[in-house]
């Protein structure tokens, strides 16, 4: 008799001890897998929570243990001939003993790999099958390889360099942001398997037309099992069916039909289009009986690197469906240092929050993990462009020959798992490994082309970027771009600016230049750049345990940021730029005003640039989130609170934004001296596909007292250029005859204010910033801000269950801004705020 496939995830009736552990009872319950074994040390108070005060020092005990987790299976039939029974294991951290029964079944050193064992003849029929599973220390057999490999350059950048022998998530072992938490258990999905056939792999090969009008290639299946005979194919977009086909399993296990879409509805990031989904279902059959179906859900797109000789060197930037894109967007690491804990919800949450902040692309970062599926779902429904790096990040990988073909397995199993995604643009071969390259003088001769002798040199990695990783992409998802590593371009020096990507960190690491130069300093594509700033007061004292530590120098709050050189990297920032306070609240809005600022001057420049003959493709900040909550480079903080930055890249990112600048003017390098003159230009930058008609105002407004210094400049029916910049005016500033004022630009389109920008004197320290003559007023579901005097970086209490529309927003007279709020209830305390310089 036919049997469809029958599947049971085995989530619950888990038990887990120290594996050396022989007391009667050392077996404690587990709530639910996937887990990990800090999640369920926690649930039972045998560590305190790693993430509170100093607790993290409690926790590193855990790594240097063996753990072991078992279960009993669900009551085994007798196996009918044809039917056969597989355990899945969709990841599992790191170094696994898997035994069935007693009998080892499965040894596994890679986390990112998933696995699938044929019990068939292995379960006894019953209910007495036990399943139990060792995880040994992944940090002390790093250890042990590393010292068995003597003959490698261990080097790099951030914790323990025995970690580049193992493939396992990066930043368990700390990073410059994160704590050193090993983690290990079944941190993905097991489930139990009976089928007769079911189908392994559903793939769909495609191409547009030169026209885009017809979509047109081939679906695949492999199939798996005997009993399979023919697969039926059917394709559809919500009711709609556009492709029905049929095809016999040939003896290799491959069905496979051509297709054709005509006139299909293209997929588009965010903001240049719509997200329409199709569905692929492949059925096996007996030809009478249904056995299994599999789907996989698309959308259709063309999508490219564009990467042209110019006249500066190569362009770097992506075109979706013959459109080219901005992207401007954020970096991404794991959300949690116990990734199982964060659940689909809150994904969605990250994700819609880049939206509404009008990023369009985000990069998962290569010491991550390759990121669950609902992630990639998420980014197909809501339109982000996805950047995904493979997993290597900061250092000299080794290469010897079991852990290239480890590799090379995980990167199939990935790439296979996440190819049917339009959202997946480019992938990049690591993070920041030719860096270590460079720092360390590694051997790298672009011109030799022979891999093999790649193995010989101290850089034996360059195999895996530079042959394993581009094979598996033109294998297994040939419609996405490959580049090498983040950054890299051509194999030139990777702080090139004419090629490639480049990751900037000459402002607040390197040479510790004037954010305000942001800028002149980036390349071709800005993959990495950021500034730090402390996390909301509300985060700080969720962590901060003891009260008396609640000041900005304390010992615990110090803990909570991993950067080296933070305290001397912040206090420079902030005494170069602002009047510096000692209190903790006043601090932290300092440093977050700090971040914002030098985000807005990097992504203001830069999207300008964009304008200009494709100067620069696009910017992404390190980092969007927070895998624990912390002081860090991150946007937004662990809680999903934001970070003023947030506002200020989500103002310079809008789909029209207008920007005025003055000339910068290196203070300190000139021991204070005022210049002159001081030249500047207001320009506007749009996104949209068609040219748009607009008005400009430019105001010139005193600092002291909040009247006009001059005549303002107003300038109608201005041609906005689409999908580019626009410069609009320029001027001078005499410096010596007109007392310091703001620069006030404002946009209408349609005779809305669809954007504004508020140019200041620099620094802000200079400034006084007193009696500004602010006004706040809650009205339902708005809050008007008006100023007697020009305001800095006003900036709303980030309240749980509240979203404000705009903050970290500056004010000038006569320009009263409202801004929408949602969540605040009639009888709710109004929200707090406060703005640069208030008592």
């Amino acid at each position: 008799m036919s049997q469809a496939l029958a599947v049971h995830d085995l989530t619950s009736e888990w038990s887990f001890k120290q594996t050396d552990d022989t007391a009667d009872d050392a077996w404690l319950p587990v709530a639910h897998v996937p887990t990990n074994v800090h999640l369920d040390l926690i649930a039972h108070g045998k560590i305190p929570d790693p993430f509170l005060g100093f607790n993290e020092l409690k926790a590193e005990w855990v790594a240097d243990k063996s753990w072991t987790y078992r279960t009993k299976l669900p009551e085994s039939p007798i196996p009918q001939e044809g039917t056969v029974t597989f355990l899945a294991f969709d990841g599992l951290d790191t170094f696994a003993t898997v035994k069935l029964n007693g009998e080892t079944i499965l040894t596994s050193d890679n986390m990112f790999i998933p696995h699938r064992i044929d019990v068939t003849n292995k379960l006894k029929p019953g209910p007495d099958n036990v399943l139990e599973i060792d995880f040994a220390s992944a940090r002390l057999r790093a250890i042990e390889l590393k010292e068995a490999h003597a003959e490698h350059t261990w080097v790099g950048f951030n914790g323990d360099m025995a970690r580049l022998a193992v493939r396992k998530a990066q930043y368990h072992w700390g990073w410059d942001w994160g704590p050193v938490l090993n983690t290990c258990g079944p941190w993905r999905s097991v489930r139990l398997e009976t089928y007769q056939s079911r189908i392994s792999d559903l793939r769909i090969d495609y191409e547009l037309d030169a026209s885009l009008k017809a979509a047109s290639g081939i679906i695949t299946t492999k199939v798996e099992g005997q009993s399979g005979k023919t697969v039926a194919f059917v394709a559809h977009i919500e009711d709609t069916v556009v492709f029905k086909g049929f095809a016999d399993v040939d003896s290799d296990g491959v069905a496979k039909v051509e297709f054709r879409v005509n006139d299909p509805q293209l997929w588009y990031p965010h903001g240049y289009g719509a997200q329409p989904l199709y569905t692929v279902t492949a059925t096996v059959s007996t030809g009478e009986v249904d056995l299994h179906s599999a789907s996989r859900r698309t959308g259709f797109r063309k999508g490219e690197l564009i990467q042209q000789p110019d006249y500066i060197g190569k362009t770097f930037f992506f075109r979706i469906n013959g459109v080219d894109v901005f992207c401007g967007g954020s970096d991404w690491i794991p959300a949690d240092s116990f990734t199982p804990r964060v659940t689909a919800e809150k994904y969605r949450k990250w994700l819609e929050m880049m939206v509404d902040g009008y990023q369009v692309m985000i990069r998962i970062w290569g010491g991550g993990i390759w990121e669950e599926d609902v992630f990639y779902d998420l980014c197909d429904e809501l339109g982000v462009l996805v950047w995904q790096d493979f997993m290597f990040g900061c250092g000299n990988y080794p290469a010897w020959p079991k852990l290239l073909e480890s590799i090379r397995l995980e990167c199939v199993a990935n790439v296979s798992r996440l190819r049917h995604h339009p959202a997946i643009v480019i992938y990049a071969g690591n993070n920041e490994d030719y860096q270590v390259q460079e720092q360390f003088n590694l051997t790298y001769k672009y011109e030799d082309k022979d891999p093999e002798n790649w193995l010989k040199t101290d850089f034996p990695a360059r195999y895996i970027y530079e042959k394993i990783l581009p094979e598996v992409v033109a294998q297994e998802s040939p419609h996405v771009a490959y580049h090498p590593g983040s950054p890299w371009g051509d194999g030139l020096i990777t702080s090139n600016t004419t090629v490639g990507d480049m990751h900037q960190w000459n402002v607040w690491h390197g040479t510790q230049e004037k954010y305000q130069i942001f800028d002149t300093l980036g390349g071709r594509f800005n993959s990495e750049f950021g500034m730090e700033a402390f996390p909301h007061i509300e985060t700080i004292k969720y962590y901060c345990t003891d009260p008396t530590q609640l000041y900005p120098q304390s010992h615990m709050l110090d803990f909570h940021n991993k950067a080296d050189g933070h305290e001397r990297r912040i206090a420079t920032y902030l005494v170069e730029n602002f009047r510096t306070q000692t209190d903790l609240e006043g601090f932290i809005h300092l440093t977050q005003l700090s971040q914002a600022e030098a985000l807005m001057f990097g992504y203001r420049g830069w999207r300008r640039q964009w304008g200009q003959k494709r100067l620069c493709g696009g910017a992404l900040v390190w980092q969007l989130n927070d895998c624990w909550p912390v002081t860090s480079w991150s946007i937004v903080d662990y809680f999903l609170r934001k970070k003023p930055a947030y506002y200020a890249m989500r103002r310079v990112l809008a789909p029209v934004a207008v920007a005025v600048k003055r000339a910068h003017h290196d203070w300190s390098v000139v021991h204070a001296r005022v210049p002159k003159t001081s030249d500047y230009e207001l320009w506007v930058a749009s996104s949209q596909p068609r040219e748009l008609t607009a008005t400009a105002e430019l105001r010139f407004i005193s600092v002291a007292t909040g009247k006009e210094i001059k005549e303002s400049i107003t300038k109608k029916d201005i041609t906005i250029v689409a999908n580019g910049t626009t410069d609009v005016l320029s001027g001078t500033i005499d410096n010596i005859h007109e007392e310091p004022h703001v620069l006030a630009a404002r946009i209408w389109i349609d005779g809305h204010v669809v954007s504004r920008d508020v140019d200041w004197p620099q620094p802000l320290k200079y400034l006084s910033f007193e009696d500004r003559g602010v006004e706040v007023y809650h009205r339902g579901d708005s809050i008007s801000i008006k100023a007697a005097r020009p305001t800095k970086g006003l900036v709303f209490e980030e309240r749980t269950g509240v979203l404000v529309a705009d903050s970290a927003i500056d004010v000038v007279p006569g320009d009263e801004q409202v801004v929408k709020v949602r969540g605040l209830g009639p009888s709710d305390q109004p929200l707090r705020w406060t703005y640069l310089g208030r008592t």
